[in-house]
């Protein structure tokens, strides 16, 4: 019997054929350049998401002040052509830091009679032009909590995880015994304080940050799921 090998299919014109990177074991993801592209990926996205919020909102007042007069279907259709390029830049991220490959949703297609409000009419009546611009409104909250998460995780994890390193800092330099976790005398005169100074304390801290540097590239990829599911959905074709 003779087997058979089917010849793969070309790849369509202009796309680009990426490898399959394997994602890293969970012991080494938080050294990983994936977990670092997820990471840069959830920063980057807040100053985008800023600009993309900013643009969307002060277009759309504009637009919608002048809509007593045609003068605000000019400005409709320049967010929109506006929405078009900003979620051309936003599959570009995706690609370019979480592989995700979307295709791209076609032309506009102006009428060649009609001058130019056709092409108004044209934007105007453009489903991908409206999905960019709903997706600039609906990732700005998102992105802003995704960039709190990520950098407060990062930050906190390896912190804690160091924190044998640097355990002895407080006790030379500071009248402490260890880092002092909370320190108050109550209205009744009682003073509580605790204290992390003995090796156990000092090395069960250093074990949570551990725990918490392998979990954050897997929060992080959570976080950046959500980016994936919208790029998909609102500015793929």
């Amino acid at each position: 019997m003779t087997l058979s090998t089917l010849p793969a299919s070309p790849a369509a014109p202009g796309a680009v054929v990426r490898p399959v990177e394997p994602r890293p074991g969970f012991w080494r993801a938080p050294v990983s350049r994936a977990a670092f592209r997820e990471f840069g990926y959830a920063l980057t996205s807040l100053p985008f998401a800023i600009a993309g919020f900013v643009f969307a909102v002060t277009l759309f007042s504009l637009g919608t002040g002048l809509a007593v007069t045609l003068l605000g279907l000019p400005v409709y259709a320049a967010m929109l052509a506006g929405a078009r390029g900003l979620g051309a830049v936003e599959r570009r991220r995706a690609r370019e830091r979480l592989g995700l490959e979307v295709a791209e949703p076609g032309a506009v297609r102006v009428p060649a009679a009609g001058g130019a409000w056709a092409a108004v009419r044209a934007r105007l009546t453009d489903a991908a032009g409206w999905k960019a611009l709903l997706f600039q409104l609906v990732m700005f909250p998102w992105r802003v909590l995704s960039f709190v998460l990520a950098l407060t995780l990062w930050l906190t994890g390896w912190a804690v995880a160091l924190f044998p390193t640097y355990s002895w800092v407080f006790s030379h330099y500071l009248d402490w015994p260890g880092y002092r976790v909370f320190d108050f005398t109550t209205s009744s005169g009682e003073h509580h304080a605790y204290y992390i100074e003995s090796p156990v304390q000092v090395a069960g801290v250093g074990a949570l940050g551990i725990v918490l540097v392998l979990l954050t590239p897997l929060v992080i990829r959570a976080l950046n799921s959500v980016d994936r599911s919208a790029v998909r959905s609102l500015l793929g074709r």
